[in-house]
């Protein structure tokens, strides 16, 4: 089975996908989070250092381009080429407010006039070039009915994956997939699809194939696979279980890792304690703790409690 690793600002850069590969693997493809060019800067220092082969060792990394103006993302996309990525990422599905006021994201799907002379643009650069452009979108901007027009634009492009989650730009990340609409997705659109969209368990995931009435595969999971990083082992089809020494060195190697690059504590403790709020779920008999971890502000009273009451040998 093919699991894709969703993007996550701020969460899945270069530091946390070389700890994930190593220690719980399964992952065919990471997607890093979008890059955004602008006129004078197709790549700034930060992307290129998160993007660079160097910092990704062993991974199959996809890189993601959030722009409405074709020639940004061309000039984005030849600055990719040249440290080695031949496939790309187009982000129609950012539901950020301040992303979708300028047109990206999911802000550029209600702009279908617009959309299909930017994609007529960026797949002349692929087929001239040989990069692969695979796109990410959400049903729609004010309706999920928008996903009928847009999966027709979408079928006349060498689009190398469509990526889709069943919601629209005002559903954020919250109430129940449309699964109608991807169901239509697997009848009329005609290049490869990929789910994605709260696969959170084994049984989410089994429940979701049997409601489509097939095997979902490749699906792309992102808070999923934060929550519980032994997902991919599950739906794998590994018997994984509890595995709390695992769990241990991923939190370590992260936590020096990020030691390693920022500073003063409370950098450090912003990136922890945002995966403590993923990781909550497995620590449920533990809440207290966890309140008082969020609270923390110097590494060493982080480290009191986790190591005294969370992560003990």
């Amino acid at each position: 089975m093919n699991i894709y690793f969703a993007p996550l600002e701020g969460i899945t850069g270069y530091i946390f996908r070389n700890a994930f590969n190593e220690i719980y693997g399964h992952i065919d493809k990471f997607f890093a989070p979008f890059i955004s060019p602008s006129e004078k800067c197709p790549l700034t220092p930060r992307e290129m250092k998160d993007l660079t082969p160097e910092n990704n060792h062993g991974i199959n990394l996809i890189p993601q381009i959030l722009t409405c103006r074709s020639e940004h993302f061309i000039e984005a996309a030849i600055e990719l080429k040249k440290i080695g990525y031949n496939e790309i990422n187009l982000n129609l599905g950012c539901p950020s407010g301040t992303v979708c006021a300028k047109g990206k994201g999911a802000g550029f799907l209600p702009q279908t006039t617009d959309l299909q002379k930017f994609l007529d643009d960026i797949y002349a650069y692929s087929e001239s070039e040989g990069t692969k452009i695979s796109i990410k979108t959400r049903l729609g901007y004010y309706s999920p009915e928008e996903f009928y027009d847009l999966a027709e634009i979408f079928n006349g492009y060498p689009v190398s994956e469509l990526i889709v989650h069943p919601r629209i730009r005002g559903d954020f990340y919250k109430g129940e997939p449309r699964k109608e609409f991807f169901a239509y997705a697997l009848e009329h659109v005609k290049c490869p699809l990929v789910y994605n969209g709260d696969i959170r368990t084994l049984k989410g995931y089994d429940e979701l194939c049997a409601s489509f009435n097939t095997k979902l595969d490749p699906v792309m999971i992102g808070r999923g696979l934060i929550s519980d990083p032994l997902l991919a082992d599950k739906l794998g089809g590994s018997d994984a279980g509890s595995d709390p020494e695992r769990f241990r060195l991923f939190h370590d190697t992260l936590y020096h890792e990020y030691q390693k690059v920022m500073s003063p504590d409370i950098n450090v403790l912003y990136k922890m304690k945002e995966l403590w709020s993923y990781w909550a779920v497995m620590f449920e008999d533990n809440s207290r703790d966890i309140k008082k971890l969020l609270k923390t502000k110097k590494c060493a009273e982080y480290e009191d409690i986790v190591y005294s009451k969370l992560l003990l040998k």
